[in-house]
Parts: structure tokens; C-alpha cells; sequence
């Protein structure tokens, strides 16, 4: 699963996911690609359930990018816990996506192949995208 290897502190703020992806909003290496239409914070785990879901889909015959890195911290009290007694310990981690942003990109299979793929991907994610190509987004 995705994770920093280091941090320089342990847990951050909240902040909310404002605005449009200045970064990180066009195709830069493959052919399709899954687009953000919508802002949310998307887990570790849930990347990963997409990235498994094209990799198993397109048999690893094509060339795939993960364009985002879960590295904000969130942080959880254990269960039964009272209010109070400060801020509990980091419990995984989630990149924030931003409207526009790209998050999967793909290069190596037929544009069928690659479409159902990036699919299947799009539905394990909590946000709605989009699948765009090359030709489609210049």
C-alpha cells in the first residue's frame, strides 16, 4: 500500500479541498486517462483497489501510472474512546484530489481494452470521473 516512508510531522490539519488542480491536469504519459471531476480525499486503499482492478483487468499487457500519492495523514481515536485526551494516532493515509485532477493513466492496450479498464477502476473510487484520451483532451 502507498505511504510516506517519512515525514517531517507526524499528523496534519483537516483543510478542506478547495478549487481546481492547477498541477497535474493533463495527460503526460499515456494514452487514457481518469479524470476528477469532483474533490475528495482518496485513501490508500482505495488506489490501490483501482490499480489492482485495471492491472487484473488488462492482464498487466499495458503500461500504467499512478499519478497521485496518498501523503495527508488521517488520524482516528480507537473505538469506545470518551471526547477529549487530544488528537488520536494516525490511522492511514489519503491524497487529496482536486476537480481536473488526473489520477490513472494507462499507455500499451487497445482503446476497448483500456476503456473497460479504466471503468472498472473509476467505479472503486468515491469520487466522479471521467476517461479521457489523447485525442479527446488536446
Amino acid at each position: 500500500m502507498l505511504m510516506p516512508r517519512r515525514m517531517k510531522y507526524r499528523k496534519q490539519m483537516k483543510m478542506p479541498v478547495k478549487g481546481k488542480s492547477h498541477a497535474g491536469n493533463e495527460i503526460a504519459f499515456g494514452d487514457y486517462a481518469i479524470k476528477a471531476i469532483t474533490g475528495r480525499l482518496i485513501t490508500a486503499r482505495q488506489l490501490e483497489a483501482a490499480r489492482r482492478a485495471v492491472t487484473h483487468h488488462v492482464k498487466r499487457g499495458a503500461k500504467i501510472w499512478i499519478r497521485v500519492f496518498p501523503h495527508k495523514p488521517r488520524t482516528t481515536h480507537g473505538e469506545g474512546q470518551r471526547m477529549g485526551k487530544g488528537k488520536g494516532a494516525v490511522d492511514h493515509f489519503a491524497a487529496v484530489i482536486k476537480p481536473g485532477k488526473i489520477i490513472f493513466e494507462m499507455k500499451g492496450a487497445n482503446e476497448e481494452l483500456s476503456m473497460g479498464a479504466l471503468r472498472r477502476a473509476a467505479a472503486k473510487l468515491p469520487i466522479k470521473t471521467k476517461i479521457i484520451s489523447v485525442q479527446n483532451s488536446l
